[in-house]
């Protein structure tokens, strides 16, 4: 059961995560790989509304994903695009990162590679990790224009999609951890942190919400 209060809370940090990104064409997109396909399906849908010519799928596997995509995030995300209507010419993907920095610095890579001119990136997510992607992306590659999007959702429809609210509160207060220490380790650019929000993760992790969370030390 969770309280009223946990569920509050939980729906600041989800607020807080949306970067509201007014969105318009850019040069390419790069879809994060996770165990969410979400992220293929919000891709798939800009691409057919003309926001980026071209995608990048990036990202290996985890504990999390090892048994669900076996041939890989980042292909998967590129068989599940296709099946949307995305043509094949359209997908690159990048298939050994590991972690958001990776996602971020193999990417550019792979275009530096490939010779594609970049001067702006959608950056595409899961709706809780807008910011901290957002802020890793800045600081890694800061001469291009970053805008971020999710999937639009409430908390409510993503819970009811993960099916373990406990699971999904637990990573919600792990993306917000990494806002909060991943800046003085030199990993994503600093962000200022409201004072309600700070409060409401507090809280969470009081209540032991707390299996996604990392040590503080590098």
């Amino acid at each position: 059961m969770i309280s009223a209060q946990a569920w509050a809370d939980a729906q600041r940090l989800w607020e807080f995560q949306q970067m509201g990104h007014e969105l318009r064409p850019c040069s390419v997109a790069i879809g994060l790989g996770s165990h969410d396909l979400g992220v293929a399906d919000t891709t798939a849908d800009l691409y057919h509304r003309g926001m980026m010519p071209l995608i990048v799928f990036t990202g290996a596997n985890s504990r999390t994903t090892r048994d669900r995509m076996p041939r890989g995030e980042a292909e998967h995300y590129r068989e599940r695009a296709m099946e949307r209507g995305v043509p094949a010419d359209a997908i690159l993907v990048e298939p050994q990162a590991r972690n958001t920095g990776e996602n971020i610095r193999f990417s550019r890579a792979l275009l530096a590679e490939r010779r594609v001119a970049v001067s702006s990136v959608l950056l595409i997510s899961k709706p809780y990790e807008e910011r901290r992607a957002y802020a890793t992306a800045q600081k890694l590659w800061p001469e291009v224009e970053w805008l971020s999007a999710s999937a639009a959702m409430t908390l409510t429809d993503y819970v009811d999609s993960i099916g373990d609210v406990r699971l999904v509160i637990d990573m919600l207060t792990g993306a917000q951890q990494r806002l909060m220490i991943y800046p003085q380790q030199g990993y994503m650019i600093e962000q200022r942190i409201p004072d309600d929000v700070a409060a409401a993760y507090e809280r969470l992790v009081s209540h032991g919400f707390t299996s996604r969370l990392i040590p503080e030390s590098p």
